[in-house]
């Protein structure tokens, strides 16, 4: 069984056009992947969305629908964004309501083995255009699909939040060890694939070392 590991932000919208095809990839094939959750660059660097070039955002945007359609994925905006940041001024606003806690849950999945799958089911809430994901059944509902309890990750988010915080900024760690620093990135054998755009060259690579349809 050969092993990788997929660093993952769930306000990515390129970690969510990942992340579903490599579920795929580990549910049929011979390797485990590891989900690696890490804190979007809005909280790990506030100010990069003021730095940037002002068409970035405008082609972003235009690009995640165009790979979306081209890929079959649902794909919608985000009903809460993740991070609430003022579109028109970029700024981050200090206080953040969702983002600590879904990549605190995104973690505690991963403590069980279950990241991935909770990462897919998350994301396809997020960024497949479910209205107030973050309220009702719905995550509850995302992790009864990846084999979890809700109510069991949330009672470890909030008795464990420090050390949890602790692991996700490992994780950060790692992947800049690794040679990249965004996501989607998945690390194989030290090498990183970073992009949506990379999965055929990373199962071509695994192919080398010996992945296998189950």
């Amino acid at each position: 069984m050969l092993t990788a590991d997929l660093f993952f932000s769930f306000r990515s919208p390129y970690s969510y056009l990942a992340v579903g095809r490599y579920r795929q990839l580990a549910e049929t094939h011979t390797v485990e992947i590891a989900l690696r959750p890490v804190y979007p660059l809005a909280i790990r660097q506030p100010d990069f969305f003021e730095r940037n070039h002002p068409n970035w955002l405008r082609y972003t945007f235009t690009d995640m629908f165009r790979v979306a359609q081209f890929e079959g994925i649902p794909f919608g905006a985000p009903r809460p964004d993740p991070i609430v940041q003022d579109i028109a001024t970029r700024r981050i606003a200090a206080d953040q309501p969702h983002i600590y806690r879904i990549t605190r849950l995104g973690q505690a999945a991963s403590r069980k083995g279950k990241g991935l799958a909770f990462a897919s089911e998350a994301a396809a809430l997020i960024w497949g255009g479910a209205e107030g994901w973050h309220e009702g059944e719905h995550l509850a509902g995302a992790a009864e699909r990846a084999g979890l309890d809700l109510a069991e990750l949330e009672a470890e988010i909030e008795g464990d939040p420090e050390r949890l915080d602790q692991e996700i900024a490992g994780n950060q760690v790692a992947l800049e060890e690794a040679g990249h620093w965004g996501v989607p990135t998945l690390v194989f054998e030290g090498e990183p694939f970073f992009g949506q755009d990379r999965i055929a060259i990373a199962r071509w690579r695994m192919e080398q070392k010996g992945l296998k349809a189950r």
